[in-house]
């Protein structure tokens, strides 16, 4: 899926706006971003910073907004898409509850499908964290992601 979006941007726009543009995708974010970099040649620190800001961008507005958009959404026809979407939240949300602060930063820091800062800041607006606690995990988590990410990308020589 990466692959056809790089591709398809690749000759309409700069590749460091194609970088962005994916990062601030949900479930792309800032893993398919980096991915997307390297196969657009954009240098490793100027993509580390585009998709590490892409990914961040939107977290602050989910957490504000998503409940007040949920409750609109719910006299709508979208009612199921909103029950999935809470139910979503609430299946990975068991043990983020439990551990609290600490969860949420593992779960958004694991760079595996389904995790990531959109649905850790889903998760944090259900859960009614606190925009001044939720956001610093929620870019940290971004940022250890993008660490895993680099070196899985880029490899362990460039450590060396």
């Amino acid at each position: 899926m990466v692959e056809a979006l790089v591709n398809f941007f690749r000759n309409i726009i700069p590749g460091e706006l194609t970088v962005f543009i994916l990062s601030m995708m949900p479930i792309i974010e800032l893993r398919g971003g980096l991915v997307a970099a390297k196969m657009l040649g954009v240098d490793l620190l100027p993509a580390m910073l585009i998709c590490f800001i892409g990914t961040i961008l939107p977290t602050p507005f989910i957490l504000l907004f998503i409940n007040k958009i949920f409750d609109w959404m719910r006299n709508t026809r979208f009612v199921k898409l909103v029950d999935r979407m809470e139910a979503k939240g609430r299946s990975k949300f068991a043990q983020i509850e439990k551990y609290k602060t600490f969860g949420l930063l593992i779960f958004v820091a694991i760079p595996l499908p389904g995790t990531g800062a959109w649905t850790g800041a889903l998760i944090a607006a259900v859960l009614n964290m606190r925009l001044k606690r939720a956001v610093p995990v929620i870019f940290l988590g971004v940022a250890i992601a993008g660490c895993i990410i680099t070196i899985l990308t880029h490899g362990v020589s460039m450590l060396i």
